[in-house]
């Protein structure tokens, strides 16, 4: 009985390894895995692993197939009932415009140490995500509610590991901009309702290029059929035609084998919040109009302006620094977000939430006719719409939206709580992975352009949902 269950685990292994292959290993001089098969044998089995969609699984494995310091990061449960893992990306670094961070080019950088990849003697690099929800009691069990909580692992294979300029790798989960339904303006006339346009902004947007801008596609700046970011691109004349919104996965460094390993929560607990977009026209990837190519770098215009004193951008609220900065006295921990007493929450959030992020977007691009008509100007309608939307929620009109106020429960702009404020996982339609440097910035590096993504991915969904979690997480927050 024992040999017949060893001859099944031999046989399904030898199945595994004939999709995926053990030629992953790198050739000499590196070094092979020495334990492949092992590796491989003990994630396939594992029970965060065993039940995921083959696509992912497959990879995984290939993963632990490779040389690592450690084997893909293992999904504990943090509830009674597994993890359920509903969507996942597949990352690889194909999918846009080959730069200095990921491609020897000859006379600019074929003659110096490689930075990113080509680790292990040049091994692609290849990465997942997957994204699962926690089953708590008391908690929704629907990830296309934003109260949902969201667990996020992440594992790439071979980045080197980043050892100057305070850099490190940053992951961001993608929501592409799109077109909602048109709806009646705001009663007190300022504009449209929350996540519609007008019928005004419907018919302007129609007219737009091929007339692709309709309710229920993707955006696109030109009116034209959405154009991903792609291989054959050109910065900055041939650059994505979609207008991203990236929120951070946090930040990644390597291990000594070149692998990465990360784990996020998602949700409204000050995760589910972006960066503050009044940093995009000094990020160097930004236009100064529909139409026109960044040109932040040649008029000297990056880094320009920075958050590091909250408030509501350059045409809002600008706060002291010696009220609103990083006091010493009172280290800001962002991290402070929920509790008992609101007096101790933090209070210099820098970023907002997703949802209010999406909605500056929408007046900046989707609201031609209901608002700043005839404004072209793409940095003053971002900068005024920031201000705007921060205003609507923002209570005490420090241009800052405080865990307070930005909790999902709390009530605001006529709402009787923040729930639309919060775009669900669901949303996050594409991954990407940049080489960050410390700019000062929270916006990703020469955002929103892809001159400094390293990986990128697009999101599948899994329904219904599958087990993706193992063991008993021992923090039980």
């Amino acid at each position: 009985m024992r040999f017949h269950a060893l001859l099944l685990v031999i046989l399904g292994l030898a199945s595994l390894d004939a999709r995926v292959g053990l030629a992953e290993q790198p050739p000499p001089p590196c070094h092979p895995n020495p334990r492949a098969a092992r590796d491989m044998e003990a994630v396939a089995n594992r029970d965060d692993i065993r039940s995921l969609p083959a696509p992912l699984k497959e990879r995984i494995v290939r993963l632990a197939d490779r040389p690592h310091s450690i084997l893909p990061v293992q999904a504990f449960a943090e509830a009674d009932q597994p993890s359920q893992l509903f969507q996942y990306y597949l990352l690889d670094t194909t999918g846009f415009e080959p730069n200095v961070f990921t491609t020897s080019i000859p006379g600019v950088n074929d003659a110096v140490q490689l930075t990113v990849t080509g680790a292990n003697c040049g091994l692609p690099t290849i990465g997942t995500v997957r994204v699962v929800l926690e089953p708590r009691p008391g908690l929704p069990t629907d990830p296309n509610d934003p109260r949902a909580f969201i667990d996020v692992f992440t594992d790439i294979d071979p980045l080197f590991v980043i050892n100057n300029e305070s850099g490190w790798y940053e992951g961001w989960m993608i929501h592409d901009l799109t077109v909602p339904n048109s709806a009646p303006p705001r009663s007190d006339g300022t504009g449209a309702a929350f996540g519609t346009i007008t019928a005004d902004d419907a018919a302007v947007l129609k007219t737009m290029g091929a007339g692709e801008n309709v309710p229920g596609n993707i955006f696109t700046t030109d009116g034209q059929a959405v154009h991903f970011p792609n291989v054959s691109d050109h910065f900055p004349d041939v650059q994505t035609n979609v207008v991203p919104l990236q929120e951070s996965m946090g930040a990644y460094n390597a291990m000594q084998q070149s692998d990465v390993h990360s784990y996020w929560e998602f949700n409204y607990l000050g995760t589910n919040w972006i960066h503050p977009l009044y940093e995009l026209p000094f990020t160097g990837g930004f236009p100064d109009a529909f139409g026109q190519a960044p040109d932040a770098f040649e008029d000297g215009e990056i880094g320009r302006l920075q958050s590091l004193v909250p408030g509501s951008g350059p045409n809002g609220v600008n706060n002291l620094a010696s009220l609103f900065g990083d006091n010493p006295n009172l280290p800001r921990d962002p991290d402070k977000f929920d509790g008992d007493v609101d007096a101790q929450r933090e209070f210099r959030q820098r970023g907002i939430p997703s949802g209010l992020a999406n909605e500056v977007l929408l007046d900046v691009y989707e609201r031609p006719a209901s608002f700043e008509p005839g404004v072209t100007d793409l940095e003053r309608r971002l900068f005024d719409a920031y201000a705007a939307e921060v205003a609507r929620v923002d209570q005490n009109g420090d241009g800052i939206i405080s865990a307070v106020e930005g909790d999902i429960d709390t009530p605001s702009d006529g709402f009787q709580d923040n729930t639309r404020l919060f775009l669900p996982a669901t949303a996050f339609n594409r991954f990407a992975v940049t080489r960050e440097i410390n700019d000062g910035l929270l916006a990703p590096r020469f955002a929103p352009s892809q001159r400094a993504w390293i990986l990128t991915g697009t999101r599948v969904p899994v329904s219904p949902a599958v087990p993706a979690s193992t063991g008993r997480d021992g923090d039980d927050r």
